[in-house]
């Protein structure tokens, strides 16, 4: 590939953080890691400068705010085709309309619903007061929390590592963002777009692996926010524990969509595979796994190849299926089948010409897995491929049974009308999100928090809660010059026991 000039990619930087646009150009191969991976020294150095920069300047308002959040939109529309060549080199092959419907499209949109929204959320929240002190005033104001750590994820490797970016920034903050070792190409455009875009003390981006990451989740940050698996959710949270640090845990698990007996249709079905093969299944929100009533099972499998086929008429090798991002994963994948087709289940792959997979390296046909046993890996591990565990219910109440019988999901999907066993089923399970007649879209609504619970996260952002989660709710009281409860301070006499009485009643001593 060419070389890559940041430059041409995302403008000169400008006084309040904003980018003029530039030529475009083509984004070479990131050099070697070990020239780039950050020391401990030089983490805690850019940490405390921009501590600094932050106690120095303080709270921008909200005409700065936007200037950034304006400044990174510009950035990131330069950068447009180079975020989706680096991406596609990364994953091995991925088309740029998923990149720039799934990534760039999210982030875009993010920035705009904070710019509209922005004045209102930084608005003073007025309080209630009560009766004894009703002649003060109480109120919240939101004030950014100071330097956000971000550690983002390999799927979703541009959204995941800016949209956090956004919200942090339209709180006030300032940033360093940890992208995933696992897309060199991508971090590479996103720590070159950002450096040109902001100074250093304001957004600085590390790079580097596992050890380095394992340092920045141990940094004494003001907020650290992390995208990424449970397991490494819970080394994260231990390592942000030692300095306090506030966590926002963006996890997983095994999602599952559900499809009302008799709802198994077309419509149904294409929603479903969109969710489950976008990406190639490598998303934390995709239906890992579908429960279909007993006498709907042979249609759906029927329904399910025919929508695959006419969504990917090239099959497995065609330019819009994407590819596994590494040979662990995909040997992982492969693994998680060849265990279940050992205990039984029937592997089914679907659409056109799922044999021509292996012609493209990394490449898992869609594939349908009935009747896995619950003991098998594959109903136990999230799934994170084009694999899709079916298994058969009887009653709603089976379903809910299922559900809550394993962790938590981070989202749960339900096919088929609004009626009685959709309301019990949203009553009795919890989940971080739900997305009814549709799959991934609940991600896309700008004004809904999105968080896991449990096992599949903690914490929110998006909308007002991720505007909130990164700033501190600072709660004040103005007391007026009339001041009834300076009547009520020591030495006690009739006024208090005659206050006490009023409000506990005449046993009050």
């Amino acid at each position: 590939m060419a070389d890559f000039n940041p430059r041409d990619c995302s403008g000169s930087r400008g006084a309040a953080g904003g980018v003029s646009s530039g030529s475009p150009a083509v984004v070479h191969d990131p050099k070697d890691a070990s020239d780039q991976d950050a020391s401990d020294k030089d983490m805690v150095s850019l940490l405390e400068q921009q501590r600094a920069a932050f106690l120095w300047v303080g709270a921008p308002n909200l005409r700065d705010r936007k200037a950034k959040l304006a400044g990174l939109r510009a950035a990131v529309l330069a950068c447009r085709a180079h975020i989706g060549e680096a991406i596609s080199a990364d994953f091995g092959h991925r088309s740029r309309h998923e990149t720039d419907i799934m990534e760039v499209m999210g982030v875009i949109q993010t920035i705009d619903y904070l710019t509209r929204n922005l004045k209102r959320f930084m608005k003073p929240e007025r309080r209630h007061v009560a009766l004894p002190y009703r002649a003060g005033r109480a109120w919240v104001e939101y004030q950014p929390k100071g330097v956000i750590g971000v550690m983002a994820p390999w799927n979703y490797p541009f959204s995941l590592t800016i949209i956090p970016l956004v919200t942090a920034l339209a709180a006030g903050n300032r940033a360093m963002l940890k992208p995933s070792e696992l897309m060199p190409r991508t971090s590479e455009v996103i720590r070159q777009m950002l450096a040109d875009a902001f100074s250093e003390d304001e957004v600085a981006v590390v790079l580097g692996g596992p050890e380095v990451g394992a340092a920045f989740s141990a940094l004494p940050f003001d907020h650290l926010f992390f995208t990424g698996s449970t397991q490494v959710g819970r080394k994260v949270m231990q390592a942000a524990s030692h300095n306090l640090v506030p966590v926002t845990l963006e996890l997983g698990g095994k999602s599952p969509a559900i499809v009302a007996r008799g709802s198994v249709n077309a419509r149904s079905i294409e929603s479903i595979v969109f969710g489950k093969l976008s990406n190639a299944g490598q998303t934390c929100v995709a239906p890992d796994y579908a429960l279909v009533h007993e006498d709907d099972l042979d249609i759906f499998v029927t329904l399910y190849d025919k929508a695959v086929s006419r969504i990917y008429p090239d099959g497995p090798t065609g330019r819009d299926y994407v590819s596994i991002v590494s040979d662990r994963h995909y040997d992982r994948l492969k693994g998680l089948v060849e265990d279940a087709r050992n205990a039984g289940a029937r592997i089914v792959e679907a659409g056109r010409k799922p044999e021509a997979a292996v012609e493209r390296g990394r490449t898992i046909a869609p594939t349908l897995v009935i009747g896995a046993d619950d003991g098998s890996a594959i109903m136990r591990e999230e799934i994170f491929g084009p694999i899709l565990p079916v298994r058969t219910y009887r009653s709603i109440d089976e379903v809910i049974g299922h559900v809550n019988g394993r962790p938590r999901p981070l989202a749960l999907y339900y096919f088929g009308p609004e009626d009685a066993d959709c309301a019990k089923l949203l009553a009795s399970t919890t989940s971080g999100n739900v997305g009814i007649n549709n799959t991934l879209l609940h991600v896309a609504q700008d004004d809904l928090p999105f968080g896991g619970i449990g096992p599949s996260g903690m914490g929110a952002y998006h909308g007002i809660e991720g505007f909130r989660t990164m700033s501190h709710a600072k709660g004040v009281f103005a007391q007026s010059r009339w001041n009834l409860p300076s009547l009520l301070r020591a030495p006690y006499g009739r006024l208090a026991d005659w206050t006490l009485r009023s409000m506990f009643g005449p046993t009050a001593k």
